[in-house]
């Protein structure tokens, strides 16, 4: 992970989280608004959805804390809905623009423009996707319409507002090409009809024949995780993983137990695309070890991968890592006990050590911490990888969501959840952004997103063809097999 930027340097420190900096002012809202509001030692637990809303807005004197503008944004969409959001700021903005009217304080309503500004700059750049809606968009040129047609508007909030909008819009063109390119080029399932060949020609090449260095391998596997391709190629890593598409497993699981839709399930698609390039990668180098014939070559496939996936654990590339390892872990490449003989398993062994899912995955979680901390001071931008396993990460936030409820039993929301749930959205989008030290080898990552993959039923013939069945649940399984191969036939 990077340094930890200033704007959550509060929010990744517990004791800091969503205290106001003194230098922001204090909220100039009524007594009611501040009785909504609860402070524990400083920082700020729940309060009710509008008090929320009306901290988040700014005054004359006071601007919101840049982690609670964060984190408030990220969370509301669990409560409403972001064009509504917008619409009921821009009320607020309103009436307070109203006031400094009629009181005829240009230099407090200038200064007043400009933190309201500044607040929608941060919002647009932060979630520059909730303006895909055209209710928020139109809410937004609203609000900033009001604000430009003030007579004594200095030109640094025109100028300001413009910079801002060419910025959202340049974003907004970007991901619609990216979700154009995504629908023309999705990946059908794997096929679970004809069967691929069990033995390929010997001329077809197989990945050592592609690249023989495991670290090399490994450093492509991490550029696939961390760059995003310009082309939308069938398994495509999908760097454009959002904060507010992980807010989707919240919202979903919300709409799926209260039986309502308010998760927009689009949202996701971007996290099963990546889901989905873990399991082909599984699968690659299940097909790449059974697709072998002579066992010599296969003890060599088995062996390098094993190297790839240390490299990979020495690189800070847990998710490529675990995905080998599930990839060697399924029933038609364990079964190979011939194989797995000749293996010299004792590197094996420390992966699968760190891999132990036992007491909640504790060893990974270990190791991951202490790539973080490498990452805290790293010099270069190899030392800063960290890609933690995106199937566990996913589990965190499901589980920290439902063990804690969104409401208070007085009603307000409980923020110092939301809390929580923003400081890991927050950690995993800051390794998402490191730059990638490695060049992308075009041949390689060609094959590695591209290679023909063996469906399930096809590995179990391959694997029984290379090693026959050794018990009567397999012999079983070899024989429904072949009758269905006969059947097509």
């Amino acid at each position: 992970m990077p340094q930890t930027s200033v704007l959550f340097s509060s929010i990744l420190r517990p004791s800091c989280s969503g205290q106001v900096q003194p230098s922001m002012g204090e909220r100039g809202g009524g007594a009611s608004s501040s009785r909504d509001l609860i402070f524990q030692d400083g920082c700020l637990i729940s309060g009710s959805l509008e008090a929320l809303i009306e901290h988040l807005v700014p005054t004359v004197d006071y601007y919101p804390d840049k982690t609670y503008i964060f984190t408030f944004l990220l969370s509301s969409r669990v409560f409403i809905p972001p064009h509504d959001l917008l619409a009921r700021v821009g009320q607020i903005c309103l009436e307070q623009r109203q006031q400094l009217e009629a009181g005829s304080e240009k230099a407090k309503l200038k200064s007043f423009s400009a933190k309201i500004v500044q607040l929608l700059k941060e919002w647009t750049e932060a979630f520059p996707y909730d303006f895909q809606d055209e209710k928020a968009m139109a809410e937004l040129k609203a609000i900033t319409y009001r604000l430009t047609q003030c007579e004594e508007e200095n030109g640094t909030v025109k100028k300001a507002i413009t910079q801002m909008m060419q910025s959202l819009l340049l974003s907004l063109a970007a991901r619609s090409q990216l979700q154009e390119l995504r629908e023309k080029l999705r990946s059908p399932a794997l096929d679970k009809g004809p069967v691929l060949k069990a033995k390929p020609p010997a001329t077809q090449k197989d990945i050592l024949g592609m690249c023989c260095d495991p670290l090399v391998l490994a450093q492509q596997l991490t550029h696939i995780e961390l760059v995003s391709a310009t082309v939308c190629l069938p398994r495509e890593r999908v760097c454009s993983i959002h904060s507010e598409d992980l807010m989707q497993i919240i919202s979903h699981v919300d709409s799926r137990d209260n039986h309502r839709c308010r998760g927009d399930l689009t949202k996701t698609y971007s996290l099963e695309a990546y889901d989905n390039w873990f399991n082909c990668l599984s699968m690659l180098v299940a097909t790449e070890v059974c697709r072998v014939v002579k066992k010599k070559h296969r003890t060599r496939m088995l062996e390098f991968f094993i190297d790839v996936a240390r490299e990979c654990f020495n690189i800070g590339n847990f998710n490529s890592m675990m995905a080998i390892i599930s990839g060697m872990n399924l029933s038609p490449v364990a079964r190979l006990k011939k194989t797995w003989s000749k293996v010299k398993t004792a590197k094996f062994d420390v992966l699968e050590h760190h891999m132990d899912p036992s007491s909640n995955f504790c060893n990974y979680r270990t190791a991951l911490q202490g790539a973080t901390q490498r990452s805290q001071m790293a010099n270069s931008n190899r030392e800063k990888i960290v890609i933690p396993v995106f199937n566990l990460f996913i589990k965190d936030i499901y589980f920290l969501h439902k063990i804690h409820t969104n409401h208070l039993p007085n009603g307000h929301i409980n923020f110092k959840k939301f809390w929580e749930i923003s400081r890991l959205i927050h950690e995993f989008m800051t390794w998402t952004q490191v730059e990638c030290p490695f060049e992308k080898d075009k041949k390689i990552q060609s094959y590695l997103l591209t290679a023909p993959i063996y469906s399930e039923e096809a590995l179990f013939i391959a694997s029984f063809e290379s090693e026959g069945p050794e018990n009567h649940m397999e012999k079983d399984s070899w024989k429904t097999l072949r009758t269905t191969l006969l059947n097509r036939a």
